[in-house]
């Protein structure tokens, strides 16, 4: 079957991609215990270099944000480095890559921040559990788990600082040698905390309606685009996602907002996460794919379920102009030239999706290396 919508160029801000496929942000938690890149994932991303774009695996933009075993920072000069060698690798490969901007807000373990309460807009916890720091002796294998805690709630001078390490992290994004950055603010994580309702019950200026819940996102997208600039940055957003205690009184209404600031700013994409069929998260009963389209005239990349006949189908029906591929990233490197080729896609071993070194990570054979072709 030929994919002649999704191998298309694309304009998208300041780049030109050679084709439709995008590489989602995949948490692999590969970098040093410091949270610092390495040199394994300098490979791992280069060998992805064919798709249009590469958005990297979500990095945090202050300690406080952090909540995740060996995930990647962006706050050090030993992280800017580490991560330059991650865009030179990929550069070299021919490929694009933007780096996903993350503070993880009340998903926080105290754990991960010396035993401090995390931060979020209202004292309310998220539902579920998350990995916690393994012990001293930690050899491999899966790591402990805990349930989210009570957070904190952020005062005016706790969010003052979260929009300035945003900015930084742009700063530092643009220093490491990526080619722009990707606003994180879907999943449950800090922006998104303050956006959808059943998260935010402040009354002040930052909750309430639409313009107080969205009043941090404008914070930040201003922040960000002053240092990069607006057709250097994108967001990634999940209005329709009620997972770890989210959800909206108004999906619409949220989408409408956020997509009237991504067009207000003059931001490259917006990147929906609205599944076609339901796994990973929920497929929405009243998606809002056609909302943003309305208003928003920047790129839409759609995330969520997708193969290459439906990603085809997708953007040569006018529904997104790209489409972002996650999970088929992980055993399949060659991603781009097995959808060209109709070819069978890899399994992956998903005992080592998230946690390890080389084995799951980057030791998955292209079509032509596998021993079994």
């Amino acid at each position: 079957m030929s994919l002649d919508a999704l191998f298309q160029p694309l304009h998208l801000g300041a780049l030109t991609l050679p084709n439709r496929v995008i590489m989602a942000p995949l948490t692999r938690a590969r970098a040093t215990p410091g949270n610092v890149p390495t040199a394994l994932m300098a490979e791992y991303y280069a060998q992805r270099a064919d798709c249009g774009l590469i958005i990297s695996e979500a990095t945090a933009v202050d300690p406080l944000g952090m909540g995740w075993y060996r995930v990647p920072g962006l706050w050090t000069s030993e992280m800017v480095e580490g991560w330059a060698h991650v865009t030179s690798a990929v550069h070299a490969a021919g490929g694009r890559i933007f780096a996903q901007l993350w503070h993880m807000g009340r998903l926080v373990l105290p754990d991960y921040i010396g035993g401090a309460q995390p931060l979020g807009p209202t004292p309310l916890p998220g539902e579920g559990q998350t990995f916690a720091p393994p012990s001293l002796d930690y050899d491999g294998g899966f790591l402990p788990m805990k349930p989210y805690v009570v957070p904190r709630e952020m005062t005016h001078a706790d969010i003052s600082q979260a929009v300035e390490a945003y900015g930084g992290g742009a700063a530092n994004a643009l220093r490491a040698g990526f080619d722009g950055v990707e606003i994180h603010a879907a999943n449950g994580y800090l922006i998104d905390q303050f956006l959808q309702s059943n998260a935010n019950h402040r009354t002040d200026a930052y909750g309430g309606d639409l313009p107080g819940r969205t009043r941090l996102l404008r914070e930040i997208m201003a922040a960000v685009t002053a240092v990069a600039g607006p057709d250097r940055v994108g967001i990634r957003i999940s209005p329709t996602s009620a997972r770890k205690g989210m959800g909206d009184e108004n999906p619409d209404a949220l989408a409408d907002a956020v997509a009237s600031l991504a067009q207000e700013f003059g931001l490259a994409y917006i990147h929906l996460i609205e599944p076609i069929a339901s796994g990973f998260m929920e497929r929405p009963e009243n998606p809002v794919i056609s909302r943003i389209r309305a208003i928003f005239r920047g790129v839409v990349i759609q995330n969520g379920s997708f193969d290459g006949p439906s990603a085809d189908a997708c953007i040569a029906a006018g529904q997104a102009d790209a489409v972002s591929f996650g999970r088929p990233y992980i055993a399949n490197p060659d991603l781009v030239t097995r959808m060209r080729g109709a070819l069978p896609l890899a399994a992956a071993d998903m005992d080592y999706a998230y946690v390890g070194d080389a084995r799951g990570y980057n030791d998955y054979p292209t079509w032509r290396a596998a021993p079994s072709q």
